[in-house]
């Protein structure tokens, strides 16, 4: 790992065309790891902990997707990058949206996985003013055993064991108020759908066939000669864990034609 003078956290692997990884929500750069090896073959593969996150530092500024998106420009700056192709997952699929939003000079194109450009529902908000009264109450180790089965599809929970338990040791980690600020980023996001409508950059939109938080129709928003839909078969949010030999063949297969 590596660390940034903003006390950033990021892997950095490979050399050629630069690709960065974001995280989703209780997560951190290790999400990627099994399929940074295949795609640092043939580029340069950043995925950064988001603050608060993984080994990054808190940051209470953060508090906004806007925010996480200005951290990212910063990020890129700092590492002296012109432009990235982007893939985020989740939470990191919002900040995507928003940094393409406001910085797309800065992509060569960007991804959806497992994500969406609606914002939350009413009762989606409720959910997050819960998660986040569960975390003051019981701390985070309760509500990330309570968060992560519903992260993977319903028949792959007992045949996933060990990427379950993996997960949740990255979600042990997470400081509490940088959930606490996530929950509260993603509460008050807003609808960044007509972004994916607008934009010429290509896009790739990954869904997974059994995701029960996201489901297809959320992530399959938009279309045109620009947007690649890939569906991912018996995934649910956790295709880097549940199939990442598929995620990562759609992932270079929209590289090489983007």
């Amino acid at each position: 790992m590596k660390t940034t003078n903003s006390n950033i956290a990021y892997k950095d692997e490979g050399q050629g065309e630069a690709l960065l990884l974001i995280h989703g929500f209780c997560g951190s750069s290790n999400y990627w790891n099994r399929v940074i090896p295949k795609l640092s073959e043939n580029y340069r593969v950043i995925a950064i902990d988001l603050p608060g996150h993984g080994a990054s530092e808190g940051n209470d500024k953060v508090q906004e997707i806007e925010h996480y998106a200005l951290v990212i420009k910063d990020f890129i700056e700092e590492l002296k990058i012109e432009k990235v192709t982007m893939f985020g997952h989740s939470l990191g699929g919002y900040i995507t949206l928003a940094f393409a939003e406001s910085y797309s000079d800065y992509l060569n194109g960007f991804s959806l996985i497992h994500s969406t450009g609606f914002p939350d529902s009413k009762e989606a908000k409720e959910g997050r003013t819960a998660s986040a009264k569960k975390i003051d109450k019981e701390g985070i180790t309760p509500f990330i055993d309570g968060l992560v089965p519903k992260l993977f599809a319903p028949a792959n929970v007992e045949t996933h064991k060990q990427s379950l338990e993996e997960v949740k040791k990255i979600g042990y980690e997470v400081h509490p108020q940088g959930a606490k600020n996530a929950l509260q980023a993603m509460k008050d996001r807003k609808d960044r759908t007509k972004v994916l409508g607008n934009t010429e950059l290509p896009v790739l939109l990954i869904a997974g066939e059994d995701d029960q938080l996201i489901p297809a129709d959320k992530t399959f928003t938009a279309s045109g000669e620009n947007i690649k839909q890939v569906m991912i078969k018996g995934a649910g949010h956790m295709s880097m864990y549940e199939a990442p030999e598929e995620l990562s063949n759609a992932i270079l297969s929209y590289i090489k034609k983007a």
